[in-house]
């Protein structure tokens, strides 16, 4: 590793030394300038209600714990997901209340620890410079930005496998490094099962490594061991788990959803070339890794000590490659919904591979930086021309703030009223903790906006007002070959589905629409009925009753992997 001072190019991470420049900044010191960043950048954001599988699962999840300390669930279906998210959730709301802002700065801590981990990874591997400039990006790259602030498990398990990786990431850790290693990725598997794929891959790596090197064939048996424990305490939750429920792995319909429905080949495929793209040119992720691409035709620059610039070893090159590649595979397999925050730790690691050929091989590399860093700030507030999840950028806070205005709209104009909606504005009506109703409000449930749901909205007695948006992403500007919900095999593997206009909507259900917003290609509607009011709120401090058996709870709580 050479030394900082012998390095001519720019040093995007001086702010990050103390008074000696060859003398880096302790990791403390890093998480405060980090913790900054996050907070200021995201302080718009954190006073919004709780959003979609938030709502969902992981707010009721915690929401049970803190109220009762049940592990499990009962508000809502269990998905088997391990309950560590929701104590970290619950132990902030016993220190500082139960509001949004509080469950948005604690999971801005988790972000920022996650932040650490990839400066410390990088610096490790190559320098400071480096270092800094993979940290920025990946704060900035739209599907990380989003999560920071919202309270699902993947940004807790990115940021403990990111620490993992800190120490599992050599070409043989010590017994130390070993064991602290296989802590971060339990913590990682207990905040999301799917975390396990990591370690595993690592250990596939070491064992593979006893073959090729026999001389330290111990040494990597030992630590493929110690990557492999992180199983335990996941197989023990599972236990538990179905000790309690009977299930091992959640309910049948979440299971059915993203464990069984997927495994066909077809599908596979199709989620293939999904993830491919999401880990290469998604959401403006194309500019950092094209200019990588470019860069390496480029010869490696040369120091002054007649040295070419070091790269990233190749066996980090090597496990990083294998962790991409398993990951890409597992969630090509598992999951219904093929969301990119799944592959969140995967970023940092791509992004890493990015800044350190750009550094390698470029002169003038930190233009390149502020090209990506101008590309994700675009990515931020432009929606792609494909289909995307309103949470991978700030679109989704367009989706609240409208939905927020919606809710104001009924209770304005149907107080007292049923309301026929879907999720998740069934939860957000009938469940006052996330943020959008000071108590609950009746409600008649469908799957979508769908025109059979629609369809079938017309047969259903008893609502006064209907509260319809959009539930998938639609831009007018899509170019047809990049329509791929409008496939047959898109609408049966991956559900999608166009939402029925609200003007049409209201024509159907024979209603007048007396309030209506768009914003980013997503639409919000009130439409009332002039019917005599069969539905009343529920009684102030009473809980609206799910129904398990119904198709818009089990699509719910099947969504979230």
């Amino acid at each position: 590793m050479p030394d900082a001072k012998k390095t001519s190019e720019p040093r995007l991470g001086q702010i990050l030394f103390r008074r000696h420049r060859d003398e880096p900044a302790p990791a403390w010191m890093v998480f405060s300038v980090i913790y900054g960043f996050v907070f200021l950048s995201h302080l718009p954001l954190l006073r919004l209600p709780y959003f979609w599988d938030e709502a969902g699962y992981y707010v009721p999840a915690a929401w049970d714990f803190f109220r009762t300390g049940a592990l499990i669930p009962y508000s809502t279906l269990t998905n088997g997901h391990p309950p560590l998210p929701a104590i970290y959730l619950a132990i902030w709301w016993k220190i500082s209340g139960f509001v949004p802002a509080v469950t948005r700065l604690s999971v801005c801590l988790v972000a920022t620890l996650a932040l650490t981990a990839v400066f410390v990874l990088v610096r490790r591997l190559l320098n400071t410079s480096v270092a800094a400039a993979t940290t920025l990006l990946t704060a900035l790259y739209p599907v990380w930005f989003t999560q920071s602030t919202l309270a699902q498990a993947d940004i807790f398990a990115a940021a403990a496998t990111m620490w993992a990786l800190v120490y599992a990431l050599e070409e043989l850790p010590t017994v130390r490094q070993g064991w602290v290693a296989a802590v971060w990725f339990s913590v990682a598997a207990m905040s999301k099962e799917t975390a396990i794929v990591t370690p595993l891959a690592l250990v596939g790596w070491h064992l593979w490594e006893t073959r090729r090197k026999p001389a330290q064939a111990a040494g990597h048996r030992r630590v493929a061991m110690q990557l492999a424990l992180p199983v335990l305490p996941l197989a023990g939750w599972y236990v538990y788990h179905f000790h309690k429920t009977g299930y091992m792995f959640g309910n049948p319909q979440f299971v059915r959803y993203n464990a069984v429905l997927t495994l066909h080949i077809l599908r596979f495929m199709l989620a293939l070339a999904q993830r491919l793209m999401q880990i290469t040119v998604y959401m403006n992720l194309f500019v950092p890794v094209l200019c990588m691409v470019a860069a390496m035709f480029l010869p490696a620059l040369v120091q002054k000590d007649g040295l070419a610039r070091p790269r990233v070893s190749w066996n980090a090159q090597a496990q990083i490659g294998i962790i991409l590649l398993a990951n890409v595979l597992f969630f090509s397999v598992m999951g219904g919904a093929l969301l990119a925050r799944y592959l969140l730790p995967l970023y940092p690691l791509i992004l890493l591979l990015c800044v350190s050929t750009w550094r390698r091989r470029v002169l003038q590399w930190p233009w390149i930086v502020a090209l990506s860093v101008v590309a994700f700030l675009a990515g931020l507030f432009v929606n792609p021309p494909y289909r995307f999840a309103p949470e991978d950028n700030l679109t989704y806070r367009s989706m609240i703030v409208m939905q927020q205005q919606g809710i104001h709209q009924i209770l304005l104009r149907a107080s007292g009223g049923t309301v026929l909606t879907a999720w998740p504005a069934t939860d957000e009506l009938t469940r006052p903790e996330l943020g959008y109703v000071r108590h609950p409000v009746s409600v008649v449930a469908i799957d979508d906006f769908s025109l059979p749901q629609i369809e079938s909205a017309m047969h259903l007695p008893g609502y006064d007002a209907a509260l319809v948006f959009s539930t998938k992403y639609q831009s007018e500007n899509t170019p047809a070959w990049l329509r791929f919900g409008d496939a047959e095999w898109n609408r049966e593997y991956f559900g999608f589905h166009h939402d029925v206009p609200p003007g049409a909507i209201a024509r159907l259900l024979h209603g007048d629409m007396v309030w209506r917003a768009r914003s980013r290609g997503l639409w919000t509607a009130v439409i009332l009925f002039n019917r005599p009011q069969m539905g009343r709120l529920t009684p102030q401090g009473a809980t609206a009753p799910h129904i398990p058996d119904s198709p818009a709870f089990v699509k719910r709580s099947s969504r979230s992997l």
